[in-house]
């Protein structure tokens, strides 16, 4: 059942980037649920991907104004994307996670500086992947618990890019949920901004945000929609 007229996007790869944006979500999480927020020509999604604890959003582009505000089940949104017509039906409406009521604010973003170039973003992330690989195999039997891994996929992925208060999980989320494909790194700009408690790294193909970071942040005016 839908709770909405269909969503008609700009253009059918908008409704392709959502498709392949949903997919991952729910390779992280089956039961996902995504909160949608429509208005001025363009839609909003927002997804939580528990190996990360960060909030992912992906924007479209419609091909009219609508209002809507509504979280549904990322798989079923899914199902409704229908990538050649360039439209997707909305799903009915479900109770929705705790996180879905504390979103980053739609305002107020400052640009901080500092941030590594995108090679240097891929590249620590590539490291810590090797680092967690060769730590986890190099446990002894006895301690190659769940316990003992996450311990130390929490010291790896906690490090932040030196002066931006950026945790290392926020560029694996974004590598991992498409944000940060393998193209030349003058066709991606990516930019980090911060609002209030809230950090948000942007790329043109998404972005990953997250609260409670460092506020003694350099920042410069900006917008981060």
């Amino acid at each position: 059942m839908t709770v909405s007229a269909p969503l008609h996007f700009a253009d059918p790869r908008e409704a392709a980037g959502l498709a392949a944006f949903l997919r991952r979500l729910l390779h992280y999480d089956r039961a996902a649920a995504v909160r949608l927020q429509a208005g001025g020509g363009a839609v909003a999604v927002f997804g939580r991907p528990p190996s990360f604890e960060v909030i992912a959003i992906r924007t479209a582009r419609l091909a009219d104004s609508v209002g809507l505000d509504v979280t549904v089940s990322a798989g079923e949104l899914l199902e409704g994307v229908e990538e050649s017509a360039g439209k997707a039906l909305v799903p009915a409406a479900v109770t929705g996670p705790p996180w879905a009521g504390v979103l980053p604010p739609r305002t107020g973003w400052q640009r901080v500086g500092g941030l590594p170039s995108l090679a240097e973003l891929r590249g620590a992330v590539g490291a810590a992947v090797a680092e967690f690989r060769s730590r986890d195999e190099a446990l002894p039997e006895e301690r190659r618990t769940r316990a003992e891994r996450d311990r130390i996929g929490r010291e790896i992925w906690s490090r932040t890019f030196a002066g931006t208060g950026l945790p290392l999980r926020a560029a694996h989320a974004a590598q991992s949920l498409g944000f940060l494909p393998p193209v030349p790194d003058e066709e991606l700009p990516v930019a980090l901004y911060a609002a209030g408690p809230w950090l948000r790294l942007r790329t043109p193909y998404g972005s990953v945000a997250l609260r409670d970071v460092p506020t003694a942040l350099t920042v410069t005016p900006g917008d981060a929609r």
